[in-house]
């Protein structure tokens, strides 16, 4: 059984997709063993308590420096012995005696096809004002293994949306949810739990 910790900041939709998929059996020989925020308020915290998952919060504002924080962190997801660290919308860096203590078992979903779409911007795109900028037709969402990189792990899987044209961001965050985060992080997550991924270097092996 694939013992998962699930990094949260926000509301937690990526989250209330991987728990119901566990329940509809999509992902298998999976379970959640404590859900992390940095957010005491975070709704993500909510959603684990009504499905009887431990959750905690680990603040940098509670130290005084980021030494501590990121060791109090890391003693706490030691605590819950995790074969999965995955990052389901966490927005603090991940130090880098993590991703060391936890090689190619940290996932991160992340909202634009990487390496194109990196860093700053709304899942690829450039907004103005809350109007999207036109070019792109395409953006989407990307799975992959953290490195001491921003965004820069070996690339697990990705999927592709459409932009349309009167998109407002809203709806276009919504779609990329639907569409992608939502599909492929759970498709993820029951590969790894059942032994269907493959590291070598840089590339990504998914097996059959």
């Amino acid at each position: 059984m694939l013992r998962a910790v699930v990094m949260v900041s926000g509301g937690g939709t990526n989250l209330q997709a991987i728990i119901d998929a566990i329940d509809s059996g999509k992902i298998t020989n999976t379970s959640i063993e404590a859900v992390i925020s940095n957010k005491k308020d975070a709704y993500a915290l909510e959603r684990a308590k009504n499905h009887g998952i431990e959750g905690v919060c680990v603040s940098p504002k509670d130290f005084t420096t980021r030494v501590e924080f990121e060791e109090e962190l890391v003693t706490t997801i030691d605590k819950f012995n995790p074969d999965l660290i995955i990052l389901a919308g966490y927005l603090v860096i991940i130090p880098s005696v993590l991703v060391n203590k936890y090689p190619n078992k940290i996932i991160n979903i992340h909202p634009s096809l990487i390496p194109s779409f990196c860093g700053m911007g709304y899942y690829g795109l450039k907004v103005h004002e809350g109007v999207l900028e036109r070019g792109n037709k395409v953006t989407g969402a990307t799975v992959h293994f953290v490195d001491e990189g921003a965004d820069t792990g070996p690339i697990i899987m990705q999927k592709a949306v459409e932009v349309k044209f009167d998109d407002t961001p809203e709806v276009l965050q919504r779609r990329v949810m639907e569409e992608a985060e939502w599909n492929i992080l759970p498709q993820v997550i029951d590969l790894i739990a059942n032994d269907k991924v493959r590291v070598h270097g840089r590339r990504v092996e998914i097996l059959d």
